[in-house]
């Protein structure tokens, strides 16, 4: 064995001896909570995987989507027959269509007891509340009614929290944060959303 193959697999070995490490130090089994964050795309994208593993799985799932539930969704297209998927949708779409307060305010609440029942059913496997961080920052939500549902629901059950510029207090207590960076976008050099790529 050459001296960069012996070299490799020593580096290997300890690579392994650590990743064996953490494995066995991780002995804690319940539901996690999940922020994706960040101005970069694919924060939804992200939570749509996550949630067509668990329906793989056979687990229940409810997704509540506060800001693109009116656009097309090419992930609820393909999955929304399934029968262990619930769906809610924010009837107002993007909120800066609408600028009406009131109403995104209305429809935000009316959406968001559609989340409230999801987060307090322990059947339900994995919650998502797909750009919820938007409905923080405008205040049509209240960090501390979101924090409670959060910290009250089912301990088997996962939630996955999507949106630019996550409130602290979700950061603070998630088990994850991804936060995706932007380096390129192609919709700022021009380029349309692209059908079945972008949503």
């Amino acid at each position: 064995m050459g001296d960069r193959d012996s070299r490799h697999q020593r580096a290997m070995q300890t690579l392994k001896e650590r990743v064996d490490d953490k494995v066995a130090g991780a002995t804690e089994q319940r539901g996690l909570l999940l922020v994706f964050t960040g101005n970069g795309k694919g924060k939804t994208t992200a939570a749509w995987g996550t949630v067509t593993r668990a329906l793989g799985y056979g687990y229940r799932v409810g997704v509540v989507q506060f800001i693109k539930g009116l656009w097309e969704c090419g992930e609820r297209a393909r999955l929304e027959t399934d029968p262990n998927l619930d769906v809610a949708i924010m009837a107002t779409g993007f909120t800066w269509e609408t600028q009406n307060r009131e109403a995104d305010t209305r429809a935000c609440r009316e959406v968001w007891a559609e989340a409230e029942r999801m987060l307090a059913d322990p059947e339900v496997y994995l919650v998502v509340l797909d750009e919820i961080t938007y409905m923080l920052k405008f205040g049509y939500l209240d960090i501390e009614t979101v924090t409670r549902a959060i910290q009250n629901r089912p301990p088997e059950q996962t939630v996955i929290m999507t949106g630019r510029n996550a409130h602290r207090d979700l950061i603070a207590m998630a088990d994850t944060v991804t936060e995706m960076q932007e380096t390129r976008h192609a919709f700022n050099a021009g380029l349309q959303a692209r059908r079945g790529i972008d949503y």
